[in-house]
């Protein structure tokens, strides 16, 4: 009965060793932005992509990426105008995209975009959901994350990047 005891022991140990050690790989792929900022100088380029034409801001935000699994998530909170007649709004803009580079401006650049989700009159857009294998140069301390329109512009960007 003591034997059996301890092997059942055992067997419980060394499967939360493996779990923790598949937990820690999962780890290294994780990378997380604290805040999500609206663009400050526009027209600046990240890579190949040009920022929008006028400055934006932000109540907050945060965005997720798990380069294993493909997942991401990000949440922009009150992204709108901070220059021109729609100061304080985001005017026309109803749809953003999440958008992870790679490598900007390196020679093996890689864009990985989500799906447009709708922006609410108030700046808000969220996302959550798998886009797929990441490209081989996609790495966690090469990537920047941006809030992109229909039309391919970037207005918005993650900050703060932790990644293990």
């Amino acid at each position: 009965m003591k034997a059996r005891l301890y092997a059942i022991v055992f067997a419980a140990l060394s499967m939360t060793g493996f779990s923790t050690a598949v937990l820690a790989d999962n780890d290294s792929n994780n990378v997380s932005w604290k805040r999500v900022i609206g663009i400050i100088q526009p027209g600046n380029m990240v890579g190949i992509i040009q920022g929008g034409g006028q400055p934006w801001s932000t109540l907050g935000g945060e965005a997720h990426v798990n380069l294993g699994s493909g997942r991401v998530e990000f949440e922009v909170r009150g992204l709108v105008l901070a220059g021109g007649n729609s100061i304080g709004t985001p005017d026309a803009i109803n749809q953003v995209k999440g958008t992870i580079v790679c490598g900007a401006g390196s020679p093996t650049q890689a864009v990985v975009d989500t799906p447009l989700v709708p922006l609410s009159a108030q700046g808000d857009a969220e996302f959550d959901g798998n886009v797929g294998h990441f490209p081989a140069v996609c790495a966690p301390n090469n990537l920047a994350f941006l809030v992109r329109i229909a039309a391919g512009r970037w207005i918005a960007n993650g900050a703060v990047r932790s990644s293990p």
